[in-house]
């Protein structure tokens, strides 16, 4: 019963483990405001990608892919999204000084990262299509998709989010959090190109 499942856990655990917008939000978010003030945003990100996938499996990325309009839409948008995250990560200096953001995202804020990314979408969809196989129909391979991509999800961003923690305790100096502000700001900039690749 589980070895088919091993092509489908495998995939999930690349897509969501790999390095991008979200990981690097959530390594930020840990470094910044630690575990338990960064688990809102860690959960509507991995809500948003469960959300998703269900979505996905019921045809709804299909629909998304095939409007280029909306899909060029939902690019800009995430593109100008991800862009002002990177800013207001970038300037960010030690957490507790005085002119530093002490609000981590929210809940909501997470879902929106996920729901306007094309390139998620694709995953999802690609998901949907490749392991439909797996199911009887699209309204168990929707909750199959939604609990493995959720899972998966949170337990990737956990660990980003504890590397982020792991990080800031090595941290002192003012000039150290803006180095490592300004190379997360950088990432999450860098995460903007594979969405119009």
């Amino acid at each position: 019963m589980f070895e088919p499942l091993l092509p489908l856990l495998l995939f999930v655990l690349v897509a969501t483990i790999s390095p991008g917008g979200a990981t690097t939000l959530a390594t930020a978010s840990g470094a910044n405001f630690g575990w338990a003030r960064s688990l809102p945003l860690l959960c509507g990100i991995s809500f948003g990608l469960a959300t998703m996938a269900v979505a996905a499996a019921g045809g709804l990325g299909g629909l998304v892919l095939a409007a280029p309009s909306l899909q060029l839409a939902m690019k800009l948008v995430g593109s100008l999204y991800l862009l002002w995250l990177a800013w207001q990560v970038a300037r960010r200096g030690k957490p507790g000084t005085a002119g530093t953001s002490e609000r981590p995202g929210s809940f909501l804020a997470g879902i929106w990262l996920l729901w306007q990314n094309p390139k998620a979408w694709a995953m999802t969809f690609s998901a949907a299509a490749s392991f439909a196989s797996l199911t009887q129909g699209a309204g168990s391979l929707a909750l199959l998709l939604g609990l493995i991509f959720g899972m998966f999800s949170m337990g990737s961003l956990a660990l980003w989010c504890f590397a982020g923690l792991a990080l800031s305790r090595l941290l002192e100096s003012e000039r150290q959090w803006r180095v490592l502000n300004g190379a997360l700001g950088a990432l999450l900039v860098a995460s903007v190109v594979p969405i119009w690749l």
